[in-house]
């Protein structure tokens, strides 16, 4: 690795776009799941993810990974993405398995730049404070063999995220803290999370990491040595007329296995670098409710409302020329999309999820 860190010719970007969204049904739906819709203005989440990291790398060096069934629709969404750079997973792997794909093919394309990988539906600002943390971690994994993740300061006790505990401060860059990670933490209930919170010591886990490919390559080999022997070949396949059935038998035999407990909870030397960016995994439609002014009531929403003795609204509608009246009611989430309308109270708005499972068997899928 060169002495002085450049990202153009030393970072890859791996982005991935593999979920599936259910919890943002209506509007996301299993033909185009959430991190290709607009949650944010105009602008997809993939959009809003490509433009966060556009300028630090050439699209040359930005890999993303999705479902086989998405690549047209991540070729649209980033025209200037090469197509050869869209990987499409023909199932899914976990983690670890999307990950060690995209470490065989920067090790078969770039040789050993530093990786970042970054999830394609969350909400980040601002973006210099992004760029900033993203390239202070990008040149201490230049430097070293550490792998790299982000903890985020939180903000509240949340029960939704797991938490990383730093221990001793390595270094500081930049305004940017790099901590020692003592331990992964799965995710608490709301006593332990205050405790977490009060402590000090405890970020939320982001699911963003940077590293060599050399060092993640090494911790595969050593504790999914399964995973780093079957994706090692498809360096070679890459680019060639084989590529595909060669992926699809790779995968067909990999094990699911999240990266976390696989291997970032294993590995000899693991960093966190503490973010103080504005962070959200987006992870429903209360989630989305902040990001949205209440009106005097407490309503929100996105379109034009009509409310009447209505309070502590949330309405979201894909065509925001569109109304809604409210009359006389309280604690809802509305969500329009197509010829498609949810209605729940918002303590039901977690369970989104389980109608669409019930819709997918009652139509036979």
């Amino acid at each position: 690795m060169p002495s002085s860190f450049d990202p153009a010719r030393d970072l890859v970007v791996v982005i991935m776009a593999g979920g599936s969204g259910t919890r943002f049904w209506p509007l996301s739906t299993e033909q185009l799941p959430k991190q290709f819709i607009r949650l944010f203005g105009s602008r997809t989440m993939l959009q809003l993810t490509w433009d966060r990291i556009a300028g630090l790398v050439p699209p040359e060096r930005v890999l993303v990974l999705t479902n086989a069934r998405f690549a047209a629709t991540v070729a649209q969404q980033l025209p200037g993405l090469p197509v050869a750079n869209i990987i499409g997973e023909p199932m899914p792997r976990d983690t670890s398995g999307a990950i060690g794909l995209a470490a065989a093919l920067c090790r078969g394309r770039h040789g050993d730049p530093v990786m970042a990988v970054l999830t394609a539906d969350h909400r980040i600002e601002p973006v210099d404070q992004f760029r900033a943390t993203l390239l202070s971690a990008a040149r201490a994994a230049a430097a070293s063999e550490a792998l790299i993740t982000f903890g985020i300061e939180p903000s509240f006790p949340a029960t939704g995220y797991g938490y990383l505990e730093a221990g001793e401060l390595l270094e500081e860059d930049d305004g940017v803290g790099h901590h020692r990670l003592l331990r992964f933490c799965e995710k608490p209930d709301l006593e332990t999370a205050r405790g977490f919170v009060d402590s000090g010591r405890f970020c939320w886990n982001s699911g963003m990491f940077v590293w060599r490919t050399s060092s993640i390559w090494r911790e595969l080999e050593a504790h999914l040595p399964r995973h780093a022997a079957l994706l090692a070949p498809l360096a070679e396949a890459d680019g060639t007329e084989g590529w595909a059935d060669a992926l699809r038998a790779a995968f067909e035999t990999l094990p699911k296995v999240s990266i976390d407990y696989g291997v970032m909870e294993k590995a000899a030397s693991v960093r966190m670098v503490r973010a103080r960016f504005q962070w959200s995994d987006v992870g429903g439609w209360l989630a989305l409710e902040q990001f949205h002014e209440p009106d005097p009531d407490g309503n929100r929403s996105r379109g034009h409302i009509e409310p009447l003795d209505a309070r502590r609204n949330f309405v979201f509608c894909e065509d925001d020329t569109e109304t809604v009246a409210l009359v006389g009611v309280e604690d809802l989430v509305v969500v329009r999309a197509g010829n498609r309308t949810l209605v729940t109270h918002r303590d039901g708005a977690e369970e989104v999820k389980k109608i669409v499972e019930r819709m997918k068997r009652d139509l036979g899928g």
